[in-house]
């Protein structure tokens, strides 16, 4: 399951910041604005592409262009231009405290980005973290969750994860402790899922599940599923499916934001932002095989007006 990432929005062939930044101008001086110039721009460009931009815009104009996107645009699609408009770590940063932020979090955000990520993005997330909100994201998650959900998130930030490591002689001696650890005693020993969920490489991980499913007929999924409960399932659960397929598990993502009544736009507007530069086209051919629909009709489908027109243009490449 080793496979190339695709992305869908890519460098720009011959960038140049600076006349971006005067289509940028014009989109927005005088009456009206121009919402599909911007749109033609800032969809097609990387988060370094548009960080660039914001500098010569700055330069030519002597204006800050977030103030002047803010002040121009409203609503979801305000909040999906500003989204592209920060670099990344510092939006899922942002995001992350969104979710722990008021009464109640929202577990599933904490899962899909500190949990699919490896050690290198966690690490620019966690420095992000601590810069814009003065704490470091362990004691804000310790504040925030607790009991083994806690460990396991906690686990995860010490992005110290083996990324090298696949031994497939080690394999099946892990899934007999996972065994041992689950199904194989009265009760669950919670840590033992967590340490090796949390230590080890994924190719090496991806062996061990199979190891399992060998010794016990069914997938460590189902483990799950039968072992766990509440905030720790859902955390686990996500590990073991971005592990075994990382690209599946974003596409179900992509479509929980999108199911039932309403749809979850912050979810899908980070999504769609977070991978389109890493493994879109990855996540559009999951989408397809899973629910039998490609992913822009979704999306088409789910959202109107101008944040259609952009989703749809970083998800189409």
């Amino acid at each position: 399951m080793n496979y190339t990432e695709i992305p869908t929005v890519a460098p720009t062939p011959h960038f140049d910041a600076s006349s971006d930044a005067s289509i940028l101008r014009k989109a927005m001086k005088g009456l009206g604005t121009d919402e599909a110039a911007i749109i033609g721009v800032l969809s097609r460009r990387t988060s370094d592409e548009r960080q660039q931009i914001l500098l010569k815009y700055q330069q030519a104009y002597g204006r800050d262009l977030i103030k002047d996107l803010k002040s121009e645009l409203s609503g979801k699609f305000e909040d999906c231009i500003i989204a592209l408009m920060r670099p990344l770590p510092i939006f899922l940063a942002s995001e992350l405290h969104e979710a722990m932020a008021g009464i109640g979090t929202n577990e599933r955000t904490l899962v899909e980005i500190l949990c699919t990520r490896d050690n290198a993005s966690l690490m620019t997330i966690k420095t992000a973290y601590q810069q814009q909100y003065r704490k470091r994201l362990e004691e804000a998650l310790s504040g925030d969750v607790s009991g083994d959900f806690r460990r396991l998130l906690i686990s995860v930030c010490a992005c110290s994860r083996d990324e090298q490591n696949c031994d497939p002689a080690l394999a099946n001696n892990l899934a007999q402790q996972l065994y041992k650890a689950g199904e194989g005693k009265l009760g669950t020993n919670e840590g033992e899922f967590n340490r090796i969920l949390a230590s080890y490489s994924y190719p090496l991980l991806r062996c061990v599940f199979e190891e399992y499913k060998k010794i016990k007929g069914k997938t460590f999924g189902q483990a799950i599923d039968s072992e766990l409960s509440g905030d720790l399932k859902t955390g686990m659960k996500a590990v073991y499916l971005s592990i075994e397929n990382r690209s599946a598990y974003f596409a179900r993502e992509l479509h929980e934001s999108m199911a039932g009544m309403g749809t979850k736009d912050r979810a899908l507007i980070r999504l769609v932002v977070s991978r389109a530069e890493i493994d879109m086209g990855n996540i559009k051919q999951e989408y397809q095989k899973l629910f039998n629909k490609p992913l822009e009709k979704a999306i088409k489908d789910d959202t109107s007006g101008d944040v259609k027109k952009l989703l749809v243009g970083m998800v189409e490449g």
